[in-house]
């Protein structure tokens, strides 16, 4: 496979932040993207503008971020100012299809990331990516190439929003059923956490549980990136040693309980942990949750955290205010309205029901990707 440069295919044009002076979130000037804070999906989203731009890029210019997150790409839609966390690529017609120049950077993101410097924050200069060598296809072969990788991406996006439109059809089950966390208008008997029998536990902190004590099997360690809203995120895999496990078997965790995020983003979330989870224990930041089996179920509960209005419940919050973190004694003094354990059941196999559906589409969905990873593997190395 014939290799060439990727500025033989393209035209590099580095990002230059401008005079601080110049911006403004009033629509003077062209839109101004900073960097990858900016992107969406796909296209950026213009926050700011500005009246006096360094640099320009055009509409249809691929948008690459060269500071940290390295490597996360959008596509112009119009004229706009690039600061120097990006820079704009604008693919030759007569050698490059600029979708295929997309996917064939996408293939190379490893590699740039591998080349980043700097002690904080990685970034890549104007030299590593002139000389990033990406495959050369006639332009026959390169539609081609293309048009096989969009059939997948547009299969593994139907598939995504099959995903979503199921998690907005529980989050309308839940309204349907119980109301509103906030205004109650069912007028459902409420408690606190803790009046209703919830036990809550932090994770272990500080010395207790370090990097180096996480090895390569034993007991699994929930941490942070398994905790989805209403998903356990099962791709982040962490133990420590049976030995160690000793030392911490207070913050004890099993399948079918409820852990809670309260870092990140949302700052309150939770999902059930997987039954096939026999024993584990909640890092730091992740607080473990049992409910009283008799007046809670655990389904409802999760659900019930996960509406975004129960955010506004924490103690100490109001609206549009943000915490780095929400502590688990502010989840016990949190309300939770108690509606009869027979309703509670029912939206539980609803959800169950649900779940079935969601699992059957994350199959394909894994399947879609790693035969998108082949392809990508195949077409350019």
């Amino acid at each position: 496979m014939k290799q060439i440069v990727l500025t033989d295919l393209c035209s590099l044009n580095m990002g230059q932040s401008p005079e601080s002076t110049t911006y403004n979130e009033v629509g003077i000037g062209l839109p101004f993207f900073q960097g990858n804070a900016d992107f969406g999906e796909i296209h950026p989203e213009t926050r700011v503008w500005c009246s006096s731009p360094a640099k320009i890029a055009n509409a249809g210019d691929i948008l690459i971020s060269v500071r940290a997150p390295i490597g996360a790409m959008n596509l112009a839609t119009e004229q706009c100012c690039i600061g120097r966390g990006l820079a704009a690529l604008t693919p030759y017609e007569d050698k490059c299809n600029r979708q295929y120049l997309y996917y064939a950077i996408q293939s190379r993101v490893k590699e740039l990331i591998a080349k980043g410097t700097g002690s904080t924050f990685k970034a890549i200069g104007k030299k590593v990516l002139e000389t990033t060598l990406i495959p050369f296809y006639s332009l026959e072969e390169q539609d081609e190439i293309v048009m096989r990788l969009q059939k997948i991406d547009s299969v593994i996006s139907e598939r995504r929003e099959q995903q979503e439109l199921l998690d907005r059809l529980v989050r309308s089950r839940f309204i349907e059923m119980f109301g509103d966390p906030v205004s109650n208008p069912m007028k459902w008997k409420t408690l606190s956490f803790r009046q209703a029998g919830a036990r809550l536990s932090d994770g272990p902190f500080g010395s207790n549980l370090k990097s180096e004590h996480y090895t390569e099997t034993g007991v699994r360690v929930i941490r942070l990136g398994n905790i989805g809203v209403g998903k356990f995120v099962d791709t982040d895999k962490s133990y420590i040693s049976i030995e160690h496990y000793e030392k911490l078997k207070k913050y004890t965790c099993r399948g079918g309980e409820i852990v809670i995020g309260t870092l990140g983003e949302p700052n309150l979330r939770a999902c059930i942990i997987p039954d096939n989870i026999e024993v584990a224990i909640n890092k730091a930041d992740c607080v473990h949750y049992i409910p009283k089996s008799d007046v809670l179920n655990e389904r409802f509960v999760c659900q019930y955290i996960n509406c975004p209005e129960t955010l506004l419940l924490a103690a100490g919050m109001v609206h549009g205010q943000t915490r780095s973190r929400i502590s688990s004694g502010q989840i016990a003094q949190m309300p939770i309205f108690i509606p009869p354990m027979e309703r509670q059941e029912q939206f539980a196999a609803f959800v169950q029901a649900t779940d079935k559906s969601k699992s059957a589409i994350q199959r394909s969905l894994d399947e879609l990707k790693i035969l998108k990873k082949s392809l990508m593997q195949k077409y350019f190395g």
